[in-house]
Order: C-alpha cells, then sequence, then structure tokens
C-alpha cells in the first residue's frame, strides 16, 4: 500500500427537502448553475459534463458526482474535499425556493489515507459533530454509527437524521466499494499520452472497451476520463441513477457503484455482478440502505458467482433511514 495518494473512497451525502405546496413542479432543479458551482467551489470541486431528463439532472464532477431531483440532493465526492461545507449552503438554497430540508443521510467507507483529509473529515466523530451544529433541531430522529466489518480496513460509516421516523420505501440504495483492481484491468483507464482526445471522447471510449455499458444497456450514460488516468461516468435510467467511479493508480486502486433499486426490481444484483466484474477486485465491500433482506442475499450470492468469498455480514437500524446491511468480500485466495 502506498504511503500516500489519491483518495479513492467518496464521502456522500443525500438530502431531502419537502414543501406545503402540493404542487412542487421542478423544485431545486430550478436552482441556477451558477448557485450550484458556488456551493461545490465551497466543496473543492467543479463540473466536467452534465446530463439531464425529465426527472432529474445529472452531474460528473472534477471529484464524483451530484444528482438534483426536485425535492431531492445527492452528492459524493472524493479526495480530499470538504463535502460537508455543502450542508448548510444546500438547505439555504432550498429554503429560497420554499423548500425545508426533512432528511439527510451521509455516509462513507473507510479512507486508504485518513491523515490526509481536512476538516470536518479528520475522524467520524468530527464529522457527526459538524452534522449536528450545521441542521435544524427538527431532524430529531437521529443516529451515527461505524458498521464494523472482519477486515480490519474496511468499516461502514452511517449518519442519519430525519423530521419523522423512516417507514417502508420501495426505494433502496446499493453502494458497492472496490479495492485492490486487478492491474491489466485497471490500466483500461489511463490515457495515452498525447492522445489529442478531450475527457468526454476519452471516457466514451472507455465505457464501451471496459464494458460498463454492458451494466444496464437502457441506461443514457455521461462519463468522462481523466488526464492521465482515472474516469467517472453517471447513468440515467428513467428517474434512476446509477454511478461508478475509479482511482487506478496501483498501490491505492479503487473504484466504487452505486444504484437505485426498487422492491420490484429483479435485476439490481446481476447490475453489482457486471460491475464488480469489470474490475476484477480483491476486496469489496456492499452496503444496503432500506434493502429487503432478500435483495442483499441475492448480492451477496451474486458477488460469490465471481470467486468472491463473503467474509463479513453487518446490519443497523436507523430510525431515519431503516436498515443497513454491510457486506465484504475478497478473492477466495486473500485471507483476512
Amino acid at each position: 500500500m502506498a504511503v500516500s495518494g489519491f483518495e479513492g473512497f467518496e464521502k456522500r451525502l443525500e438530502l431531502e427537502f419537502s414543501c406545503h405546496d402540493p404542487v412542487i413542479g421542478i423544485g431545486l432543479r430550478e436552482l441556477d448553475f451558477k448557485s450550484l458551482e458556488q456551493v461545490l467551489h465551497l466543496v473543492q470541486c467543479t463540473v466536467v459534463s452534465a446530463l439531464g431528463n425529465q426527472h432529474f439532472d445529472s452531474y460528473v464532477l472534477s471529484e464524483s458526482s451530484l444528482f438534483v431531483y426536485p425535492t431531492k440532493i445527492i452528492i459524493k465526492t472524493c479526495g480530499t474535499t470538504q463535502l460537508l461545507k455543502s450542508v448548510q449552503p444546500f438547505i439555504h438554497l432550498a429554503r429560497t425556493l420554499n423548500l425545508h430540508i426533512v432528511a439527510l443521510r451521509y455516509t462513507r467507507g473507510s479512507f486508504i489515507f485518513p491523515q490526509a483529509q481536512p476538516h470536518p473529515h479528520t475522524s467520524f466523530h468530527e464529522e457527526v459533530v459538524y452534522l449536528e451544529d450545521n441542521i435544524p433541531a427538527n431532524l430529531c430522529y437521529r443516529k451515527a454509527s461505524v458498521i464494523p466489518s472482519k477486515l480490519t480496513s474496511h468499516s461502514w460509516h452511517v449518519f442519519s437524521a430525519a423530521v419523522v421516523e423512516y417507514s417502508d420505501d420501495i426505494l433502496y440504495t446499493v453502494e458497492v466499494c472496490m479495492t485492490d483492481l486487478d492491474q491489466t484491468l485497471a490500466r483500461k483507464f489511463f490515457r495515452h499520452p498525447k492522445d489529442g482526445k478531450n475527457g468526454d471522447s476519452a471516457g466514451r471510449e472507455m465505457t464501451e472497451a471496459t464494458g460498463i455499458n454492458r451494466i444496464n444497456p437502457n441506461a443514457q450514460i455521461c462519463d468522462f476520463a481523466f488526464d492521465p488516468c482515472g474516469y467517472s461516468m453517471n447513468a440515467m435510467d428513467g428517474d434512476r441513477y446509477s454511478t461508478i467511479h475509479v482511482t487506478p493508480e496501483d498501490g491505492f486502486s479503487y473504484a466504487s457503484f452505486e444504484c437505485v433499486g426498487s422492491v420490484y426490481d429483479v435485476d439490481i444484483a446481476d447490475m453489482v455482478k457486471k460491475a464488480v466484474k469489470v474490475f476484477c477486485p480483491g476486496t469489496v465491500s456492499v452496503a444496503t440502505t432500506s434493502a429487503s433482506n432478500d435483495m442483499c442475499m441475492r448480492i451477496k450470492n451474486a458477488v460469490e458467482q465471481l470467486g468472491m468469498k463473503c467474509r463479513s455480514w453487518s446490519m443497523d437500524e436507523f430510525p431515519a433511514a431503516g436498515t443497513v446491511v454491510f457486506q465484504t468480500f475478497t478473492t477466495r485466495r486473500n485471507r483476512i
């Protein structure tokens, strides 16, 4: 493992809003691009590509992704970004549209280079204190927890808060983190020197060459390749998103896949399997939020079909988010 390098593990923030007016219209999508840019400047990232449909807007960032729905914002950033500095500005911008925050969820894995993280991300304790100080008091159903695993370098950090207790939803979130990527496959995310391409066209080539476009053939993809290496993509399939981010450098290689599923879906486990197969990682963790036990088992079985072994299965209950299940896998040749 490298002494220092680029931090692939993302911080993820989800903010949900509500309005007394039953006719919300486009809601948060009404926010102008300049306002979003100002928030991203505080976080220390920029927009490199964007795509929208009738349901939501998708932004590929210099450090990961932003999704804006009429009443929801999802932002995940990697590196040494200061994600939580977006909480107050997003709450303020929503108020200008008569939208008020009703729920928040912050999640992340274990940083590869925790000592490199700036305030307010130097520790999970600091992150929780910062969140507690920057969200309204009426988000009273709160809980912070670190979900452990048998892999000492992998745990799942969750903070959630809401105005009301969680009730069963048809949607759930799957967050997959992969380390120790197959070196041959990781090389596909390096650009050729002076290739004469921009980030969009180089990204499109990587999407096709690696089979990422086959994870969900129905999705519309917005992709970007960084120079000299690295890759991000957001995919839109109706009102659902999925996203992939890759840090391919040997010694701290990392890739993530995230998607939203529904209780009516049958193919989410297959999508996870296809995503993991793109990278053939040495270690995988999967965190599912608000998913059924059956779906968690299906994901487990799908990953194990790739020759990986489930090393741990942990869960916790959150009053504002429901059940979070955290699974870890390693290749069968690897020991804990």
